[in-house]
């Protein structure tokens, strides 16, 4: 049996289609593949760099769906089903809307794949592929010492980082977090005798840990980084605030070979930060004054994540975010909408308050237009909100910021290695902010699979 697994795109610019310059590679695909029997044959398709050859002979399509990637999957789900093809649809968006995504596909998967994916393959080659498969979220199997297929990465043009996961989830409840929903507020993760062998099993020497929250169990967290420490590896991931408060476990960190770590700052704002239930954040709150400079001291490399248009948020509270992240000199920061994602609290409650726009499904509608506002904030409207955000993107990534902050002698110009990071990914990171502002979602302006499913 050959079996086709998919990862989708965004979308597209008015005037082109769009190629991410910034891809990693798909590790979730990379496992599925891994799950497959050897006598099956595995190849994958990137949306995101390349043409999908829908006419090639396979058995079965596999295709990962995001909420960002949700309408551009269904319509490569469409062409597939259109020659005849077999698709399942699975990932987290599905997991959180069953009913819709089942509409887009032969069958979905709902859950972590890990112990469930050999059944589904296992039915599919005898023909009995079933409508719907559900599996634990951060099942047991997770241990596993499963090593990704990541052969399949070759030749697509991916960053040079290699993708581990140590864990899944978090215990937080931020009321707009789609993993939160997703894991119901737990975490789990893998023996780290299988993680220290699947690092030495691959060449790179500089990993980023795609885990939700890498430090969400702090006693496993450090027992990893003492393993990490004679692998001297280099190393990124990300992690909350109160890290900061640990000092045994940023030494490990430190030692380990971090060289930095996406933080949500979400907000200045205390009263912000309580109504989305930032937990993390709120303790001794001093405006990020002391957590910074234990960062700097570290020598950690910092990308700052805000969240903008709460209850509390006006264009300058924006304006004076991004001015605090160039003050600061971030490495990198990310200036993002607040996002209604399905089935969080933040979603359920603007519902409740008729403040969604897009009909409520902005991931679907053919006018919603990327990093634009999906919904009505308190003081403001949702076009000030999008221009407020884009205007304090464009700020942090003027050329004016990406000098300003290079020269901090304690964290970008600490040594050559760390300089290096900052001026190869600066330029890339601006290209991309600038180039993926109001990108249609699909590549279509029509709805493609209404035809598969009339």
């Amino acid at each position: 049996m050959k079996i086709t697994l998919v990862k989708p795109n965004i979308g597209r610019m008015d005037h082109s289609l769009y190629v991410d310059e910034a891809r990693m590679e798909p590790l979730q695909l990379g496992v599925l593949a891994a799950m497959v029997p050897p006598d099956d044959e595995v190849v994958l398709h990137d949306d995101r760099m390349e043409a999908i050859p829908y006419d090639a002979p396979t058995d079965l399509v596999a295709i990962t769906v995001e909420t960002y990637t949700a309408r551009r999957a269904y319509e490569i789900a469409a062409e597939f089903r259109r020659r005849g093809v077999t698709v399942i649809l699975g990932g987290m968006h599905p997991t959180l809307l069953p009913e819709e995504a089942a509409a887009h596909g032969d069958a979905i998967f709902l859950g972590d794949a890990e112990s469930g994916w050999r059944e589904a393959v296992e039915d599919a080659r005898a023909g009995r592929l079933k409508p719907v498969y559900r599996a634990a979220v951060g099942p047991p199997q997770f241990d596993g010492a499963l090593m990704p297929r990541r052969d399949l990465f070759h030749g697509k043009g991916y960053l040079p980082v290699t993708l581990m996961q140590f864990s899944r989830g978090c215990r937080h409840a931020c009321t707009f977090c789609a993993v939160s929903a997703y894991f119901e507020r737990c975490h789990y993760h893998r023996a780290i005798d299988t993680v220290v062998a699947e690092i030495a099993a691959q060449k790179r020497r500089t990993i980023f840990f795609v885990d939700d929250n890498l430090l969400g169990n702090r006693r496993a967290a450090k027992a990893l980084f003492r393993e990490l420490i004679p692998l001297k590896i280099r190393w990124m991931s990300q992690g909350t605030v109160d890290m900061t408060r640990d000092p045994e476990l940023m030494d490990l960190m430190t030692r380990s070979g971090c060289l930095g770590m996406v933080v949500g700052f979400e907000s200045l704002s205390a009263e912000n930060l309580r109504g989305m239930n930032k937990a993390a954040n709120l303790p001794r709150f001093d405006g990020y004054r002391e957590a910074i400079r234990v960062v700097r001291d570290q020598g950690l490399q910092l990308w700052a994540a805000f969240t903008l248009g709460h209850d509390n948020d006006t264009a300058e509270s924006i304006a004076a975010a991004a001015a605090f992240a160039v003050e600061n000199r971030f490495c990198f920061a990310a200036f993002n909408i607040l996002m209604p994602y399905p089935n969080t609290p933040l979603y359920r409650r603007l519902a409740t308050e008729k403040r969604l726009l897009y009909g409520g499904r902005w991931w679907l509608h053919p006018a919603y237009r990327f990093n634009h506002a999906a919904f009505r904030p308190v003081r403001m409207t949702p076009e000030a909100l999008t221009e407020a955000c884009f205007r304090a993107r464009s700020h942090f990534n003027s050329i004016g910021s990406i000098i300003r902050r290079a020269l901090d002698p304690k964290t970008n110009l600490r040594n050559p290695l760390r300089f290096g990071i900052y001026l190869t990914y600066n330029p890339l990171v601006r290209k991309e902010v600038f180039k993926k502002q109001g990108m249609r979602f699909g590549l279509s302006e029509e709805q493609p699979w209404d035809a598969v499913n009339d």
